[in-house]
């Protein structure tokens, strides 16, 4: 089982890459029972730096590349998902209805509903132009903006597809780097990912028989009581 670590060498992208490949789901800071993420595998003095082995940086590359989606899409926390086991997550996290269809039903907020209208007319949008154009700029409507954001993550409806500098009205870089977004869906096909057709109880076994082998029996344990 690949559980936590303390590093004791440098851990490249590649590194990452193979692990995320090998055990599907990989938050970035401590989030499952006796899993790994990025923050326990890392070096604390490479993180913020801009360099090759700076995971912050690596949070957009692989959605950039796809080789992992990224968003906040467990518990609102941000996690790495390997492009194989993508679909079947999106199964299972996600619904099968319209967020149109959840939305008439009371079942997601107005907030995201006007968001994710926005994001798929825009894909890739990024979050000042997003807060802008859902007219939610205002100080007080952060909150309620931020919580949309989460929505659409959870429901697996929205990825982070990567970060843009923030301009200032001469071109020039001001402040720090802007997230951005674009539709699960979206994102799967710009990076030629089928998605998966079967049921969420049949996307649920696939996960399962994957997920035997490399995880352990309390992180097992924990997601699937976070999918009941």
């Amino acid at each position: 089982m690949v559980q936590e670590a303390t590093p004791a060498a440098s851990f490249t992208f590649e590194d990452a890459a193979e692990l995320v490949a090998h055990i599907g789901i990989l938050p970035l800071a401590p989030l499952i029972p006796e899993h790994p993420s990025l923050k326990s595998l890392t070096k604390e003095e490479d993180w913020h730096t801009d360099t090759e082995l700076d995971p912050w940086q690596w949070r957009v590359r692989f959605p950039g590349e796809g080789q992992a989606a990224y968003g906040k899409f467990l518990k609102k926390k941000a996690v790495l998902v390997a492009r194989e086991w993508f679909p079947y997550f999106a199964a299972v996290s996600g619904n099968a209805r319209t967020f149109k269809d959840r939305y008439n039903s009371g079942l997601a907020s107005r907030e995201a509903f006007s968001i994710l209208e926005i994001v798929e007319r825009n894909e890739g949008i990024e979050t000042r132009q997003l807060r802008a154009e859902a007219e939610m700029k205002a100080k007080e409507k952060k909150t309620a903006f931020d919580n949309a954001l989460n929505e659409l993550q959870g429901s697996v409806d929205i990825v982070i597809s990567g970060v843009r500098p923030r301009l200032n009205a001469d071109g020039a870089k001001n402040g720090w780097n802007s997230t951005s977004f674009e539709t699960a869906a979206h994102w799967m096909r710009e990076t030629g990912i089928e998605p998966f057709a079967g049921t969420r109880e049949e996307a649920a076994l696939w996960l399962k028989a994957r997920m035997e082998p490399v995880w352990s029996k309390a992180a097992m344990t924990w997601i699937h009581k976070l999918w009941a």
